[in-house]
């Protein structure tokens, strides 16, 4: 009896250490994902909490006031919740990295709970430009020395294309309280022109962006320096092709569609209302004028190189860097104003009407919107912080 199970112990002990081992490692999973459902349950039950704390502050701010326009806790749980889930569906797949998504989180939350079509056309610029920037990732890395892998996008980025909606939003909020509204200049003068504020800031981002990641890669032809219209490699700052013009046409209409679908769904009184479809028009306009002025800027304000050892275009000097434009340096603040001083007017324009609100709010209006300027100014100075003006192309 103890030599058939001394026999067959060579046999046995090695599955009783196999099994001993493979339910360690059952035990392990497990364990990872039981860890991984309690996280999620806190996280979940956190949200609900930070909502219904909005609420319960909205409620007793409408109380305390009296003027306030109370907000639902659904559109605070909705403004919470959604942006959590989209931004880190973003931060797995590497579109954002992690001061990025903590830009986003703020950008997403405020531009939700001011107008669900804001939010939706910041939806479908996100995930548009993330889809682009990923497409043909291999062909863009030999094109650009600072493609990062996947697209991430940093809060410089994020900064640069949502500052400014951003504090649209939180002055149309203060003009009109949360809520869509139709866009009617006749009846909402103010709100209306900063809804159109808001939807130009992002098709004009979407524009820029579509251009950049598709022309680059699709165009047959070399792009042609904006200012000069002479031929320049491609990665050049202020160069552009046909096929980039027409893809910043279809990013800023693909926005304004995004928009003007919110519309038909979320603003119940249309038929009394002025047409919605030219928003898809405006859009597509905005979107080709942003990308001409981002590559004006990015022309006269950047540097551009090409590196002889890699072939490819660099956007800071060195000794390795033959020089592909002649450039003087010039106050980054200064010309950043006189660049955007346009854009800033416009901006002002849709203060026109606060002499019509309670001095208190006409006072916050006014600041705010001083600070729509200045971070308007950052916002070029973050996305051409070597700012040069060009005076000849050799």
């Amino acid at each position: 009896m103890t030599f058939f199970f001394l026999r067959n112990a060579k046999h046995f002990l090695p599955q009783v250490f196999l099994s001993s081992f493979f339910m360690t490692d059952l035990d392990n999973n497990s364990c990872k994902k039981y860890i991984k459902m309690i996280t999620n349950i806190v996280i979940l039950s956190l949200i609900i909490c930070i909502s219904l704390a909005f609420w319960i502050m909205s409620m007793t701010a409408s109380t305390y006031y009296g003027n306030l326009q109370p907000i639902s806790p659904w559109r605070w749980l909705f403004s919470v919740v959604v942006p959590v889930l989209i931004i880190s569906n973003g931060f797995k797949k590497k579109s954002l990295d992690h001061s990025g998504a903590i830009g986003g989180l703020v950008v997403g939350f405020i531009l939700t709970i001011a107008n669900f079509s804001f939010f939706t056309s910041l939806l479908m610029f996100f995930l548009s430009s993330s889809k682009l920037t990923k497409w043909k990732g291999e062909a863009k890395k030999r094109l650009d020395s600072e493609y990062k892998e996947g697209g991430q996008r940093n809060w410089i980025q994020v900064f640069c294309n949502g500052a400014v909606p951003t504090e649209l939003a939180l002055l149309y909020m203060i003009e009109n309280g949360p809520g869509e509204i139709p866009i009617d200049f006749s009846k909402q003068h103010t709100a209306s022109w900063m809804c159109l504020s808001l939807l130009a800031a992002l098709a004009s981002s979407a524009g820029d962006t579509w251009a950049s990641e598709v022309g680059t890669v699709l165009s047959k032809s070399p792009p042609r320096l904006i200012t000069t219209w002479e031929k320049v490699p491609v990665g050049t700052n202020g160069g552009v092709t046909m096929v980039g013009l027409a893809f910043s046409l279809l990013g800023g209409t693909f926005v304004g569609i995004a928009y003007f679908l919110s519309q038909l769904v979320f603003v119940n009184d249309l038929d009394i209302s002025a047409p919605q479809w030219p928003i898809i028009a405006f859009g597509g306009l905005a979107g080709l004028l942003g990308s001409i002025v981002d590559s004006y800027l990015g022309a006269t304000m950047q540097f551009s190189g090409l590196d002889e050892s890699t072939g490819m275009v660099v956007n800071s000097p060195s000794n390795e860097i033959t020089i592909s434009s002649c450039a003087v340096l010039l106050s980054s603040w200064m010309e950043s104003f006189r660049m955007n001083r346009c854009c800033l007017l416009a901006q002002w324009s849709t203060g026109a009407a606060s002499s019509e609100l309670p001095d208190a709010i006409a006072v916050r209006k006014d600041l705010l919107m001083y600070l729509a300027i200045k971070s308007q100014v950052i916002c070029t100075c973050l996305k051409h912080e070597n700012a040069v003006m060009q005076l000849n192309y050799i």
